[in-house]
């Protein structure tokens, strides 16, 4: 049976994890190394790393820091940002990473999305795909961390990356960044109806209910975030286990007891 995947997905800027809100204003939290530490031993089933001033500020990935990073992460391991040459994905595997994510580059040479399926896999490359609505309304992607219009639509560009080797979609809507009002439903299920590529769903998780409706209400096949794992104590084995109790089919450690405790309308321990 297929299992549901629970991802943390960890935003870096200057070296530091930040918590992200509508990809305009970030606040620092910590060091990378120490959030990958105590994930792994949370009962998560990956880990997202974006480094999100690479590409904007046209830096190559940090294969320092990723080695390092990879060196405390027992899970599986997803790097994005800067990265743009066959080159670039090579070096950042060889760091330790076993995906990398790809944004900007995927919309600026589509090509590149083909090459480096062709050259590690369709399970190596995760496109990114960031999204809000615009003036008029209407769903948009959005690169160079949401700053620069495309004038693509989500499910069809979705579409586009499926037919060219993408082997996962990682979907942000810009708009419920940091704001705990749950996943944009509607943008999920768009996008999840015109693929049948695993769509990683991100954005706007402020209870664990959330998780739930982006995978029964979304349609994606994971479901990730950032600030409520970084503020809440214990809250990847407390989503793990509401996944549960909701019958909904994930990854479960012998080391941890998923029943006999309640939690708040926050997803807290009471």
């Amino acid at each position: 049976m297929l299992k549901y995947r629970l991802i943390p997905c960890l935003i870096l800027k200057d070296d530091l994890i930040v918590q992200s809100i509508q990809f305009k204003r970030y606040l620092p939290i910590g060091k990378a190394e120490v959030a990958i530490e105590f994930f792994v031993n949370w009962d998560v089933d990956e880990i997202v790393l974006l480094d999100i001033n690479a590409s904007r500020k046209g830096r190559k990935p940090r294969l320092d820091l990723i080695a390092l990073y990879a060196e405390e992460c027992f899970v599986p391991f997803t790097v994005g940002g800067g990265i743009s040459t066959l080159s670039d994905i090579r070096n950042v595997i060889r760091a330790g990473a076993d995906k990398v994510s790809i944004n900007t580059e995927a919309v600026r040479s589509p090509h590149f999305i083909t090459e480096g399926a062709k050259t590690f896999g369709c399970q190596c490359i995760t496109v990114s795909i960031d999204a809000k609505k615009n003036s008029s309304g209407d769903y948009e992607v959005f690169v160079n961390s949401g700053k620069e219009s495309t004038g693509l639509h989500p499910a069809e560009w979705a579409q586009k990356v499926q037919s060219l080797g993408a082997g996962e979609i990682l979907l942000t809507s810009i708009d419920r960044d940091g704001t705990k009002q749950g996943y944009d439903l509607d943008l999920i299920h768009m996008v999840t109806d015109a693929v049948t590529i695993p769509v990683v769903a991100c954005g706007g998780v402020g209870t664990m209910d959330h998780f739930i409706q982006g995978i029964v209400d979304g349609g994606a096949q994971a479901v990730a975030a950032a600030n409520i794992f970084q503020y809440t104590e214990h809250s990847t084995i407390i989503a793990k286990s509401a996944l549960k109790k909701a019958g909904i089919p994930v990854r479960l450690s012998s080391q941890v007891k998923y029943e006999g405790f309640n939690i708040d309308e926050k997803g807290r321990l009471i």
